[in-house]
Formats: C-alpha cells, sequence, structure tokens
C-alpha cells in the first residue's frame, strides 16, 4: 500500500500569516505554484491558493481606500490535512470528494512536514502508465 510519505513534496514554499498579498503573489509566481500553506513557529494555521488572491484581488481593487491584505485576512483556516503515514489512495479520494487541489502533509503536533498537490498525482500517474507501457511492450517482444 502506497502512503502519502513517499509521494508528498518535502520542500514546501510556504507563507506567515503577517506577510502581505504581494509577498504571496511573488512566491506564487518564483515556485510556479498554486498552493501556499501558511504557518506559525512551523504549525500549519490557513492555506492561501492562487484563487484566493484572485478572488481578494478583485474585491480590494474597487476600494481605493482599503488597507492592505495580510496572509490571515484571506487565508482559509480550516484545512483538511492528512498525515504521511496515511494511505495515499484515502487521501486522492478525499481531493476528488471535496475538489481539492492539495492536501498538506503535517505530523501528529500540526508541524507542516509535506504537502501533496495534483501535480504529485499526476507525475505518479505518468510514472504508473510509463511502467504499464515498458511492461506491456515487453510481453509483446517476449511473445
Amino acid at each position: 500500500m502506497k502512503i502519502v510519505g513517499e509521494l508528498m513534496t518535502r520542500e514546501v514554499v510556504t507563507l506567515k500569516e503577517t506577510q502581505n498579498l504581494g509577498k504571496a503573489e511573488e512566491l506564487l509566481n518564483m515556485h510556479r505554484i498554486r498552493h501556499l500553506p501558511v504557518t506559525r513557529q512551523g504549525k500549519l494555521v490557513g492555506l492561501v491558493t492562487h484563487r484566493d488572491l484572485l478572488r481578494a484581488a478583485a474585491t480590494h481593487a474597487s476600494d481605493p481606500a482599503a488597507q492592505p491584505l495580510w496572509a490571515a485576512d484571506i487565508m482559509t483556516r480550516d484545512v483538511t490535512t492528512v498525515t504521511p503515514n496515511d494511505s495515499l489512495r484515502e487521501a486522492v479520494a478525499l481531493m476528488l470528494r471535496n475538489k481539492f487541489g492539495c492536501l498538506p502533509v503535517v505530523a501528529a503536533d500540526g508541524t507542516l512536514v509535506g504537502i501533496v498537490t495534483e501535480a504529485d498525482l499526476v507525475r505518479y500517474a505518468q510514472h504508473l502508465i510509463e511502467d504499464k507501457d515498458r511492461r506491456e511492450l515487453a510481453r509483446e517482444f517476449n511473445a
């Protein structure tokens, strides 16, 4: 059985609650990602997505007197997470059922240890497809 820890991205780009949305946008663009876990002293406290930034920018742009926005202002606070030892099959089912683009991976104490994204799953699917194609080609060659 595959577990989340085998597939998760371990080097996670994160944001602090006190960082502004300009920094969030910069990180998303620089790393070509769509999800930023928000941490406080290494523990997950929220999640900011590219979609959150677009929504905040659209709302914020219409108010010329608006104050700068911070990650804490727009982040999702009640984030669904998984642990490294959770079944990958169950994590994928959770993502599909809820239409999540990612699942932060946390240790028992809430420390962020990784993230599983749609891109991770597509890379894994590519690996499985290539492996299946190699086996079929070998079977045809040996037949």
